[in-house]
């Protein structure tokens, strides 16, 4: 450490000794830091962005995955170790507040070597290993929350409300982001999308007569608007189930939930799903028969409900506290992942990992709306939002 002028505190000696091994060969904090090296680069190219050097990172992940091996309790969630590292080992907030680190990059970097250090002790049975990117900035003038779809691997069609109240829409082609362009429209809410096939999206939102509007790209080019009626006090929500099936579900009178669909030929009648929601749902489907929605509740709680191909459940609480509508991705089979903005304007997440509902995760950030979330393949989600200068944000996870 010889050559920097900032303050080292002296490393109390459990830090620098090798845990014992038990039986079951629990991993040593070595073989935890190589995994963090080879496998998690960009936690280290994260804190050196925001002007650390690499050896003081790898000083305070040491520290970290160090104290996780020996001094906590691996029955406790990545959250509540962070909060105790910040209690037990003090100069790590000195070191931080050396070099101006926020508190949101802190919290989400130290939180992810905590959970990579808790998987290691646990096996490696855990979810696989995966790290979230830093936000970017994507530009546009936002006026609502963006919608996100995919319908190929590595492809995102991103589209938001501009100043003029018209449909804008930004792509990734699998090499870069494509200007902005206008779809027209005169829209009174964030629009939806969604694809069910290659080459085809389908978008949606509410017109200026409070009706569901919906245009469509048919692979070389957009359809003209149309009305689908309804009453819409929400923006809408969209999902499709299977090729040329499409579910739609807007807050309609009463706050209740409604759902309209497209079964391959003609669009059903309206279907009064009820609840009382507190924002406009969120939709997406893992399976031919099957349909998870969310919604902000009347106590600002995640509030859902399914589709099991038969019935639809009783809508049940998932917690939290929520400052804006939800946002839900699946990445396989019986796998959600919902995006909320919460408290601080920041992200947080909360996954159905096929057996239960994992602890709700703080993925930080500086959110103006709420997100979107959109899954191109079983290890990768893209999140986007408006920023806190009306711009386009997006992050993404990939393993």
């Amino acid at each position: 450490m010889h050559g920097y002028p900032y303050y080292f505190p002296q490393v109390p000696t459990y830090y620098c000794t090798q845990p014992m091994m038990d039986t079951r060969q629990q991993p040593n904090v070595q073989s935890i830091m190589q995994t963090l090296r080879s496998q998690h680069n960009n936690l280290y190219t994260q804190l050196q962005q925001a002007g650390m050097n690499r050896q003081i990172v790898e000083y305070i992940f040491y520290a970290v995955v160090n104290y996780t091996l020996n001094q906590a309790n691996p029955n406790q969630s990545a959250n509540q170790i962070y909060n105790q590292v910040q209690n037990q080992i003090p100069w790590l907030n000195i070191l931080f507040r050396q070099f101006n680190i926020s508190q949101n990059l802190r919290r989400r970097i130290l939180t992810r070597v905590i959970e990579i250090t808790l998987n290691a002790m646990n096996g490696g049975n855990g979810e696989p290993d995966q790290d979230w990117s830093s936000w970017q900035n994507l530009g546009g003038t936002l006026t609502s929350a963006p919608t996100a779809a995919s319908w190929q691997p590595n492809r995102l069609d991103v589209f938001a409300r501009g100043t003029d109240q018209r449909l804008y829409h930004i792509w990734w082609n699998g090499n870069r982001w494509s200007d902005w362009e206008s779809l027209g429209g005169t829209l009174t809410s964030a629009p939806a999308s969604v694809s069910w096939g290659p080459n085809r999206i389908d978008v949606f939102t509410r017109g200026t007569d409070e009706r569901l509007y919906h245009i469509w790209w048919n692979g070389s080019s957009w359809s003209n608007w149309e009305s689908l009626g309804g009453t819409l006090t929400s923006a809408p929500a969209v999902s499709s189930r299977r090729p040329n099936q499409l579910d739609v579900f807007v807050r309609g009178t009463g706050n209740r939930l409604y759902k309209r669909t497209w079964n391959g030929s003609n669009w059903e009648d309206w279907q009064d799903l009820g609840g009382t929601l507190n924002s406009e749902p969120a939709a997406v489907s893992w399976g031919p028969n099957r349909i998870d929605v969310f919604a902000r509740g009347q106590n600002q709680d995640l509030i859902h409900k399914w589709w099991n191909g038969n019935t639809w459940s009783e809508w049940e609480s998932l917690g939290g506290t929520l400052t804006s509508a939800p946002a839900v991705s699946s990445r396989r089979s019986n796998q959600l992942d919902v995006f909320v903005r919460g408290t601080g304007n920041q992200l947080y997440k909360r996954t159905w990992n096929g057996s239960r509902w994992e602890n709700w995760e703080n993925l930080g950030g500086s959110l103006n709306s709420a997100p979107a979330a959109v899954s191109w393949g079983p290890n990768r989600i893209d999140v986007f939002a408006r920023g806190q200068n009306r711009n386009l944000i997006h992050s993404y996870l990939s393993q």
